[in-house]
């Protein structure tokens, strides 16, 4: 984690991260911002060509990140899930249902491209941690 104007940036390791000049996620306060999140494993920058797959990598993922901000997936508010094919979306369902079943977050699905042919699913959330 690197701290900067009282914000903390919580880094993965991926090496998107230092091409591009970003932060896995960022606290602010209260406030968990975790960035757009594939099914990269950043241990040995590999993807699965599978798309249930990915999703489950993008989960843990953002489970590390958010755990490193304070945070976990019953604190989430906000879930973006980017997907360049629709049909991709529904067999993804269960995976993502155990991690946000019981929380409910507000939800968004989007079709569009993603930055790599190998990216099936992205996913963006925003948390709020915990008091005390």
């Amino acid at each position: 984690m690197t701290e900067r104007l009282g914000r903390r940036a919580v880094l993965s390791g991926s090496t998107f991260e230092e091409q591009i000049g970003y932060a896995r996620a960022v606290v602010d306060g209260d406030w968990v911002h975790v960035s757009g999140t594939t099914g990269f494993d950043y241990a040995t920058m590999t993807i699965s060509p599978d798309v249930v797959e990915q999703a489950e990598q993008c989960l843990r993922n953002i489970a590390a990140a958010l755990a490193e901000a304070g945070s976990g997936f019953a604190d989430v508010v906000r879930v973006r899930y980017l997907l360049p094919e629709r049909a991709d979306f529904e067999p993804c369902w269960p995976v993502l249902r155990r991690c946000f079943g019981e929380v409910r977050p507000a939800a968004t699905m989007q079709v569009c491209g993603l930055a790599d042919p190998r990216m099936r699913i992205e996913i963006e959330v925003t948390a709020r941690r915990p008091a005390g």
